[in-house]
């Protein structure tokens, strides 16, 4: 028995209070604060930021690189760095200062230049052979963790019920007058209550000492809408670990509960009196004692049956006039005095809390660009990174040069839906009912207004034949 409370500390102790199976990483700090404005392996509104470790460290400016990444305005002004004068006018919007340690900085560029593309990758060892790179699945994580964390709250609703149970049983006179009239050789009873007492302790401490400090999305950070929390798969492990550890001793305590309750079930010569587990029984479910069943039999029989009209157990009543007054309390509280919001009210104010937010953090971030105040970018920069987009996303449609194909000559006069700068970005952002896609998913505003400005700049080339009327002389 000693062995086996040593055990179950050791095991608890290491489950609640190491906090290192929930850190954060570095992807999930580089999806909250990075990929607004950077991509791992390609230039975006920031430049790339694979190898730039290695690049910094070239210039002999290594650790710089944390002053660059906190305050990069500072770094700019104090004069005292290389790097940073060469990569100041890559955009003319200068990076946000970060609020992030040293520790934070090396985990997001760790992830960075560990990056590999999402899927399921075929790389080389140099042997001839090819592994393969799984890459987590957090929506079936999330799934996973919701079917984990119910049954361990299931378990936990066990454990806690047969613990109250025995307590109960074990703090009544009943139990303490059987004990003391129990033979020296089921001593051990005393023991086992003890140990009981103990795991419980321990268990229940621990339980409340834990956190779990599981990566939450912000706004803007999930591909998949529906992904609210991000669920590694060592979280998963740990879950299914605490589940067994839990189910262990839920099936402990209940052989623990059964073993006392042999106790006060051991057979009397002369029975004076009921029994405390009858009492229990009447309490929980009315029941009626045998030998008094014959004043609630009922007057029909049936093949020699007779029916008892017991009563419906007291939990189950209490249950059922708990759900009523509820209902009264939900009626008023909803639909009468109408203090809370009925769920499509409550939907509205959230989705305009939300919205509020998602223009705070764009305009944190120098995004807040639409279609209202789009602006014609005419600097080289932004023109050649636009034609960068336009290459990658437009030529299918419009081909190289914008002389249209399935899409519209977008070099010519005419235009469907107008030449002006900010009808072109919400004509990009947005899409077309004739069959073009929006964009807004792919690119953030920056992005859009640098696309939408390239493609103001493209010369007549022959091509597909006009379309629209001429808006632009």
């Amino acid at each position: 028995m000693k062995r086996l409370y040593t055990y179950i500390q050791i095991v608890v102790a290491l489950l609640f209070t190491n906090h290192s199976f929930f850190a954060q990483n570095g992807e999930a700090l580089f999806k909250a604060k990075c990929n607004t404005c950077h991509m791992v392996d390609k230039n975006s509104t920031g430049p790339v930021l694979k190898g730039v470790i290695q690049k910094w460290n070239d210039a002999n400016e290594g650790a710089m690189l944390y002053d660059w990444v906190k305050n990069s305005t500072n770094l700019i002004a104090s004069g005292k760095s290389a790097m940073a004068n060469e990569i100041k006018n890559f955009n003319p919007t200068d990076m946000p200062v970060q609020a992030v340690t040293n520790e934070e900085i090396d985990a997001v560029l760790t992830y960075v230049d560990n990056y590999t593309a999402p899927g399921v990758t075929p790389t080389s060892t140099g042997t001839g052979t090819t592994t393969l790179e799984i890459v987590t699945n957090y929506k079936e994580n999330l799934t996973f963790f919701y079917w984990l964390v119910t049954s361990l709250l299931v378990i936990l609703l066990g454990i806690i019920m047969l613990a109250s149970s025995s307590l109960s049983l074990v703090k009544s006179d009943y139990f303490k007058e059987k004990l003391a009239k129990i033979n020296e050789e089921k001593n051990n009873t005393k023991t086992n209550t003890t140990i009981l007492s103990i795991i419980l302790l321990v268990l229940f401490s621990g339980f409340q000492q834990s956190t779990f400090a599981l990566s939450f999305m912000q706004p803007g950070e999930a591909v998949d809408e529906s992904l609210w929390l991000k669920v590694e798969n060592s979280d998963i492990h740990l879950l299914i670990a605490i589940n067994i550890i839990l189910l262990i001793v839920l099936f402990y305590i209940r052989n623990m509960f059964r073993n006392l309750l042999s106790i006060v079930q051991k057979p009397k010569v002369i029975v004076e009196k009921p029994r405390t587990i009858h009492k229990l029984n009447k309490i929980l479910n009315d029941t009626v004692p045998i030998e008094e069943e014959h004043t609630i039999l009922m007057q029909h029989e049936y093949d020699g049956i007779r029916e008892l009209d017991n009563n419906l157990p007291p939990w189950w009543v209490w249950g059922f006039v708990a759900t009523i007054i509820f209902a009264f309390i939900y009626m008023f509280d909803y639909h009468i005095l109408k203090t809370s919001d009925l769920q499509i009210e409550a939907y509205n104010k959230d989705m305009a809390k939300s919205e509020k937010e998602v223009k705070a953090y764009l305009a944190k971030m120098s995004m807040n660009v639409d279609e209202n105040n789009a602006t014609l970018m005419v600097s080289a920069e932004d023109i050649s990174k636009g034609k960068s987009l336009f290459s990658t996303n437009c030529v299918a449609c419009h081909q190289a040069k914008g002389e249209g194909g399935i899409g519209p000559n977008l070099t010519d006069k005419n235009w469907i839906y107008g030449y002006d700068i900010k009808e072109v970005f919400k004509t990009v952002k947005n899409g077309t009912p004739n069959g073009m896609p929006e964009h807004n998913s792919k690119f953030n505003p920056i992005q859009i207004q640098q696309v939408s400005s390239y493609v103001l700049t493209l010369p007549f080339t022959e091509g597909k034949e006009a379309q629209g009327e001429i808006i632009k002389e």
